[in-house]
């Protein structure tokens, strides 16, 4: 597909770190770019900044997500690509001590269902919606292609460490959806990748840094090569790659710097 000022996306979570990071590069392109967050004031200072437009977007809210397309096709005509890097989860070990009565606990059934909310339905939610809008329109080039779908999984989906349950498992739910998906969808021309990302310098943990730089260094020492934590834009450039080349489909991209995590 080719990225330029003829073409949408859409970025979920793009106030900030990765997402930011998705929707910069994409408007560097020139394409019309769309951010959904909560963060009110952050997305609109990120979407002036690029040129986009805001729409403050609950992925978590089947209306709220259904708005939000209907707003970001109003202004900026059908999406063409979608990335998806918006969550909400809860942590915690699936049993654990109970400090409060010295026995044990466990991740409630309760807590998990709503990290399956806020990663995995959340995921399914807005690659389908972005699927139907794109179904209905016509192809963009030769090959038949009318879209691409880019979600964000993790490199926990494979390492998943201790307390990582739900969000490890969840992620890795996300990269189940990758080739059914695209296989649902390949009569329509429209392909569906994922990204699993290592650690790094996102806004969470650069506050990391400051409460303990001792940790923080051992972070950057673990990763293979380069020694240091992933750059957003570093991030945001293979969003470009996947979402450009009409090659690439049902595959998920690890970015690691060749890091495998420990168990904790």
């Amino acid at each position: 597909m080719e990225l330029d000022n003829s073409i949408s996306a859409i970025v979920t979570g793009g106030a900030s770190g990765l997402g930011r990071a998705s929707a910069e590069a994409l408007a560097a392109k020139g394409i019309k770019v769309a951010v959904f967050d909560l963060n009110e004031e952050a997305g609109e200072q990120v979407a002036a900044a690029i040129g986009g437009t805001f729409h403050k977007v609950n992925i978590m809210d089947e209306r709220s997500v259904e708005d939000g397309f209907a707003a970001a096709r109003a202004a900026n005509g059908q999406e063409r690509v979608l990335v998806h890097c918006a969550m909400a989860a809860k942590g915690g070990k699936t049993v654990s001590r109970d400090k409060e009565t010295g026995g044990y606990k466990r991740l409630s059934t309760e807590d998990y269902a709503f990290s399956a909310d806020g990663i995995l339905v959340a995921s399914y939610r807005v690659a389908s919606i972005a699927a139907l809008g794109m179904a209905a329109s016509d192809p963009v080039n030769d090959d038949g292609e009318r879209g691409a779908i880019i979600l964000t999984s993790s490199a926990a989906a494979q390492d998943g460490q201790v307390g990582q349950v739900a969000y490890g498992s969840l992620k890795a739910g996300v990269n189940g959806l990758v080739l059914p998906m695209a296989r649902d969808l390949m009569d329509l021309g429209i392909r569906v990748n994922s990204i699993m990302p290592g650690i790094f310098a996102t806004p969470p943990m650069l506050k990391f840094k400051e409460f303990n730089e001792k940790m923080w260094d051992a972070l950057n020492a673990s990763v293979p090569f380069p020694k240091r934590l992933g750059k957003p834009d570093e991030f945001g450039r293979l969003v470009v790659e996947v979402a450009g080349n009409s090659y690439l489909n049902g595959q998920m991209f690890r970015i690691d710097g060749a890091i495998r995590m420990p168990p904790r």
